[in-house]
């Protein structure tokens, strides 16, 4: 007798849609449509990278050891706090923009077009080194999500500059532990989390 299948079983996941391409039927006073349309797409990709950035500042103050624990430890936390808000921000105003943000974990895995943030426990130096990799990239997509809404809504032009005055402030903390005196990066032309955190100065003193 064949064993029934269970209703969890058998139910398959949604297929993956690409931010931002759910119809709506209104927006702002003002806007167009389409418009409207493109804005929510390049807010649900800023609100991804959010998602994922919080998630990742956490990840980090849970894993850094060494003797600039408490430190950097104590300093993530309340970056974790705005980025958090920051995220929220976002997702109101695509729903403000008559969107319907997306906020699930499979969404945010589907959409985005980041890896997986891939350091463990490790020394608190490595942790901002690769660190500095991250916020470069969202810093840097930041600011073309900037450049993007210029034309099609300053309103939303207005929330990005704002959330990347702080974004760019953040990551100036996480620089200013991998500089030395001559204003040098120690993670300078690093391309990826592994050898940027292979750089900073704990390892490069260790050896």
């Amino acid at each position: 007798m064949a064993t029934p299948i269970s209703k969890t079983a058998a139910r398959k996941a949604p297929p993956a849609r690409k931010p931002g391409k759910a119809p709506i039927a209104y927006t702002v006073p003002g806007m167009e449509i389409n418009d409207a349309q493109t804005v929510i797409g390049i807010l649900q990709d800023r609100l991804n990278a959010l998602t994922d950035l919080h998630l990742t500042l956490k990840h980090i103050h849970w894993n850094v050891v060494g003797p600039n624990f408490i430190s950097v430890h104590t300093m993530l936390d309340p970056q974790v706090d705005a980025v958090r808000e920051m995220a929220d921000t976002a997702a109101e105003r695509i729903a403000t923009l008559g969107g319907s943000p997306e906020g699930t974990p499979g969404r945010l895995v589907a959409s985005r077009s980041w890896d997986d943030y891939n350091l463990m426990r490790d020394d608190a130096l490595a942790h901002l080194g690769a660190l500095d990799v991250v916020y470069t990239g969202v810093n840097g997509d930041f600011r073309k999500a900037i450049d993007d809404t210029e034309d099609l809504d300053p309103v939303t032009q207005d929330l990005l500059i704002e959330m990347s005055e702080s974004l760019e402030q953040y990551h100036w903390f996480v620089r200013a532990h991998l500089e030395n005196s001559s204003g040098q990066l120690s993670t300078a032309g690093a391309g990826s989390e592994r050898v940027a955190a292979a750089r900073a100065p704990r390892t490069r003193n260790a050896r």
